[in-house]
C-alpha cells in the first residue's frame, strides 16, 4: 500500500490533537507523521493512536520538503504564513481556518456534499475545510436538498465553548467552580459570563450588525450547495464542552414531508436520525461527543411556510466539525488524486 508523508499543523491544540487521533483511528496509510506548533511548544511530546509519542517540531523552521499533505489548524494568520512554503514544496494543504474559505480558486470541501471539488485543489494545492456549524448543518441538508431544493434556511446555533479553544473550556470550567463557591466571576476569553449563561456573539461584529460567524455560515453554505441559497443565522455560544447544536428552519423549492425526510436522511451517508416523539426520543451536544455522524432529530413539518421543515441536528465540533471532515478530505485525494 502506498503511504504519505503527513504533517499536522497546530497539533497542540484540541483539533490538532483529534487530527492525529482520528489519522490513527481510521488507519490513514500515514508514512512519516510530523506534529507542529509554536516554538514554545516545540520539543514537548504528543499521542499518535494508541501506542506512539512524537516530539512537537517547530513550525517556523520546518522544512515541507518531501511531506505529501499537511492538515491544518492553527489560526488563519498562521496559515497564511506557513501556506506558500509548504505548497511551494509540493505539500497539498488541507486548511481548517477561515483564511482560503473564500478564495474562489480553492475548493471549500465537505465529503457527504461536495466531493467532486476536490479536483480542484490542483490551482493551489489547497482545500479548505468549512466552518464548524457549517459542516454539520449542510451534511444534514444534502440528501433534503436532493430531494426537494433548499430555497431558503433560518439557523440558530448553540455553540460549544471548544469551538473557542482550549482557553475558553478552561474558562467554562474556572466559572462554573466560582459560581458554586461564590468567587469573582472573570472574563478572559467571552465578552460576557458564559457558565449558567448564554452569548448571543461569536466571532466579531459586522457593519451590518451580523458577526462573522453568521457571515461565514450564509457564504460557505452558498459556496457549498449553491449560490441560490438562502440564508439567515443567528450563532449563540453556549456553555457545553463539546458539541454543536442547531435549530435549523427550511423551505424549499418543492414539496417535502416529515416522512419524506426522514426517510432520506436515514438513507444518508454520515447521518444518524434519531426522532421519536417522546422525552428521550431526540439528541443533545452531550450525546455526540466522540461521535462521527451528524445527528438530526425533531423532523418535522412548518406549516406557516409552504414546503417547510424544522430540523434539530447536533455534531461533534472537534470531530466532524473539524479534525474528522479534513481527515476524509484527506482520505479521498490520497485515494483518488495522489497516484
Amino acid at each position: 500500500m502506498k503511504t504519505y508523508n503527513v504533517a499536522v499543523v497546530g497539533a497542540t491544540g484540541n483539533v490538532g490533537r483529534e487530527m492525529l487521533q482520528i489519522l490513527a483511528e481510521r488507519n490513514f496509510p500515514v508514512g512519516d507523521i510530523h506534529a507542529l506548533a509554536s516554538g514554545r511548544s516545540a520539543g514537548s511530546e504528543i499521542s499518535f493512536g494508541e501506542d506512539d509519542v512524537i516530539t512537537v517540531k517547530d513550525l517556523a523552521t520546518f522544512d515541507f520538503k518531501g511531506v505529501d499533505i499537511c492538515l491544518s489548524s492553527a489560526g488563519a494568520k498562521i496559515s497564511e504564513e506557513f501556506a506558500p512554503r509548504a505548497t511551494k514544496a509540493g505539500c497539498v494543504i488541507i486548511d481548517n481556518t477561515s483564511h482560503f474559505r473564500m478564495d474562489p480558486d480553492i475548493p471549500l470541501v465537505v465529503p457527504e456534499v461536495n466531493p467532486e471539488a476536490i479536483a480542484g485543489y490542483k490551482k493551489k494545492n489547497i482545500i479548505a475545510n468549512p466552518n464548524c456549524s457549517t459542516i454539520q448543518m449542510v451534511v444534514a441538508l444534502k440528501p433534503l436538498h436532493d430531494l426537494a431544493t433548499v430555497k431558503r434556511i433560518v439557523v440558530a446555533t448553540y455553540q460549544s465553548v471548544s469551538g473557542a479553544g482550549k482557553e475558553a473550556m478552561d474558562e467554562l470550567f474556572v466559572q462554573t467552580r466560582a459560581v458554586f463557591v461564590n468567587d469573582e466571576i472573570k472574563k478572559e476569553v467571552f465578552v460576557k459570563q458564559i457558565a449558567f449563561n448564554v452569548i448571543p456573539q461569536i466571532d466579531v461584529f459586522m457593519e451590518d450588525g451580523m458577526t462573522k460567524e453568521e457571515w461565514k455560515m450564509a457564504v460557505e453554505t452558498k459556496k457549498i450547495m449553491g449560490v441560490k441559497i438562502k440564508v439567515s443565522a443567528t450563532c449563540v455560544r453556549v456553555p457545553v464542552f463539546i458539541g454543536h447544536a442547531e435549530a435549523v428552519n427550511v423551505e424549499f423549492e418543492n414539496p417535502i414531508s416529515a416522512g419524506e425526510a426522514r426517510a432520506a436522511l436515514t438513507r444518508a451517508k454520515g447521518v444518524t436520525v434519531i426522532d421519536r416523539k417522546h422525552e428521550e426520543g431526540f439528541v443533545t451536544p452531550a450525546e455526540t461527543a466522540g461521535e462521527d455522524n451528524v445527528f438530526v432529530s425533531r423532523i418535522r413539518e412548518d406549516i406557516t411556510v409552504e414546503n417547510g421543515l424544522n430540523l434539530w441536528v447536533c455534531a461533534d465540533n472537534l470531530r466532524k466539525g473539524a479534525a474528522l471532515n479534513a481527515v476524509q478530505i484527506a482520505e479521498i485525494l490520497a485515494k483518488d488524486y495522489l497516484k
